[in-house]
């Protein structure tokens, strides 16, 4: 039985892996949209039909849950493949909602209205697109009042990681972390939000200060799949192999992975 994780690159593979660990007699599907990387420099059209073709190509495989382990397609796509586009039977699952129960200490199902919470002054670090959309501000109003979200859009930083370039990477962490703190120079918070990201935490952390707290979703998101997993377990579908597939050069993105997760993977063509 096989769970699909979707990515338009790589960094969903932090995903894969915590919902590996968590999940360990879980098969997955991991499809990455390599040809097309990056999402967040793209419209909301354009995330729109790459996130339902590829979502598509899960049905294919046997996967009646996907979970869009990318926060460009989570924000840009994913509401309105929920409302008219998912067909009957399938699921669709994004990585907004475990980032916004973490931050507002309540869950996705509560229904009461907004309150305050612990947390006012939050740095969202996320991709072009992502941070065009607003939609972690929008989601996040609906459940928690007061918090202040000053984002930051971080340019380039998804492809020095693709592209294996920690040392660039390092410098436009630094770079964004620095604009972000003159506009709101002593966040409580911060949200990486781009599943790309969590490989720069040590970064972000050390730039931002000891004090702030940090949040990365992969672990998040894993532990919020079980427990969807443990209401709805009929939303596993019939594919019974692990495997990761790509848009891309399959020899070029298992090489990028294999070095990306630091152990070894072999994609296959999509």
């Amino acid at each position: 039985m096989a769970v699909g994780i979707f990515d338009s690159g790589l960094g969903g593979l932090t995903v894969l892996d915590a919902a590996t660990a968590r999940l360990p007699d879980l098969d997955f599907v991991y499809l990455g949209d390599n040809a097309n990387a990056p999402y967040g420099v793209r419209s909301e059209d354009e995330v729109y039909r790459l996130t339902t073709q590829a979502v598509e190509n899960f049905w294919d495989h046997g996967c009646d849950l996907v979970v869009l382990a990318c926060n460009t397609a989570s924000a840009a796509a994913l509401r309105r493949m929920q409302e008219s586009w998912v067909p009957q039977g399938k699921r669709v699952l994004g990585v907004f909602v475990p980032m916004i129960e973490a931050l507002s200490e309540r869950k996705w199902g509560d229904n009461s209205p907004p309150r305050e919470v612990a947390v006012n002054h939050v740095a969202l670090f996320a991709t072009p697109a992502t941070v065009a959309s607003r939609a972690f501000q929008r989601e996040l109003a609906f459940r928690a009042i007061g918090v202040d979200v000053e984002a930051q859009a971080c340019g380039g930083l998804v492809d020095a990681i693709e592209d294996g370039d920690m040392i660039l990477a390092e410098a436009l962490v630094k770079s964004h972390v620095d604009a972000l703190l003159r506009k709101m120079p002593k966040p409580h918070a911060a949200i990486l939000g781009c599943t790309h990201y969590p490989l720069m935490a040590d970064v972000f952390q050390a730039a931002l200060g000891a004090d702030v707290k940090v949040y990365s979703q992969a672990n998040l998101v894993a532990e919020s799949l079980a427990d969807y997993l443990d209401r709805h377990p009929e939303k596993v579908g019939e594919g019974k192999v692990s495997k990761f597939l790509t848009t891309g050069d399959p020899d070029k993105v298992s090489a990028r992975a294999t070095q990306f997760l630091k152990r070894g993977v072999v994609f296959e063509r999509a």
